[in-house]
């Protein structure tokens, strides 16, 4: 069990941060263990096609037989939503000694994977090697991997950032943690993470609390250094609607909802065309056009631009995920 002792002050500066590399960290366990989470399955066959040009062997021994991660490699966030960059900066800077005492301590008691291997008694030169071969790494791997889907992945965990938000204001630190994990209890100032490998108990001496949702973490995660700052990435809520396709629309649902008219309008309109020329194909009148083509496009679901005399109206990409097109 590890224990966080949170102080009065301590409470009063929990925060919460996004995390685009620590995601990109921890989705590498999902890669090497897919039992973890059924989840991230269609993720998972998606991506280990396209990973052919990585060096995999060191991308895997970033992960712990028992699944732990160094610690320099999650640095905590510089702010709110820092940019993968900005984040892989800080990895970028870490002392050499550093890097070679977070790799054995995550692999420990097990000794360091063959890629990873010279680190235990190299120089601090060639450390430093490795230490940028591993960045260059994570970044081609987060271009393939996680980048793509990461726009989805931040309204996700913004959502459940403004829900944990919401308990915190409801029914204090209590209730926060109680509904968190099952892992999590809080108890007389005091944050418990039952099930963990390592066993400390970490004062927050005024550093606060800094909480990370993730998307690919499967239980709290908090640093393996009992020295670090209080940071604990916990599993986000929502995560099961992250890699499911969208519903295609059904015809019937669109006519009832926008009426016969509009719902054939917008089907058409995936060329842009004049009034016009809608007039002509429905067989009604222009100004009968007009008034069903400005709803449409008071409400997002078309675009216009003029061309010479006449307004073109196409089908905005609301338009086409409400009539069930990409």
């Amino acid at each position: 069990m590890i224990s966080f002792v949170l102080g009065v002050e301590d409470l009063a500066d929990t925060r919460f941060a996004l995390s685009p590399l620590g995601e990109s960290v921890f989705s590498l366990r999902v890669l090497r263990d897919p039992g973890l989470s059924a989840l991230h399955l269609p993720w998972r066959r998606s991506v280990l096609g396209r990973l052919g040009p990585l060096d995999t062997g060191l991308l895997m021994s970033l992960v712990a037989r028992r699944l732990t991660l160094p610690d320099f490699l999650t640095p905590r966030p510089p702010g709110f939503a820092p940019s993968f960059e900005e984040e892989l900066a800080l990895v970028r800077a870490t002392p050499p000694d550093r890097v070679r005492r977070d790799l054995i301590a995550a692999h420990a008691p097990d000794p360091l994977p063959q890629a990873l291997r010279a680190a235990a008694g190299a120089d601090d030169a060639a450390v430093a090697v490795l230490r940028d071969a591993v960045c260059d790494l994570l970044r081609r791997y987060w271009e393939i991997a996680v980048e793509p889907a990461w726009p989805r992945m931040k309204l996700l965990l913004e959502a459940d950032m403004t829900y944990r938000a919401r308990q915190l204001a409801m029914g204090g630190a209590r209730r926060l943690f109680a509904g968190m994990h099952p892992n999590l209890r809080w108890e007389n100032g005091v944050l418990h993470i039952d099930r963990m490998i390592g066993r400390h108990r970490a004062e927050a001496s005024g550093r606060g609390l800094l909480l990370v949702p993730s998307v690919f973490a499967h239980k709290p995660a908090p640093p393996v250094d009992p020295g670090e700052a209080p940071l604990l990435v916990y599993p986000s809520r929502g995560v099961a609607t992250l890699w499911t396709e969208p519903a295609t629309a059904d015809p019937a649902a669109l006519v009832s909802l926008l009426g016969a008219t509009r719902a054939r309008l917008l089907d058409l309109l995936d060329e842009p065309l004049p009034t016009v020329e809608i007039a002509r194909r429905f067989r009604i009148t222009p100004s009968a056009v007009s008034q069903h083509l400005r709803v449409l496009y008071a409400t997002g679901l078309l675009t216009r631009a003029r061309d010479g005399r006449h307004v073109l109206y196409h089908r905005s990409p609301l338009g086409d995920r409400l009539a069930g097109t990409r």
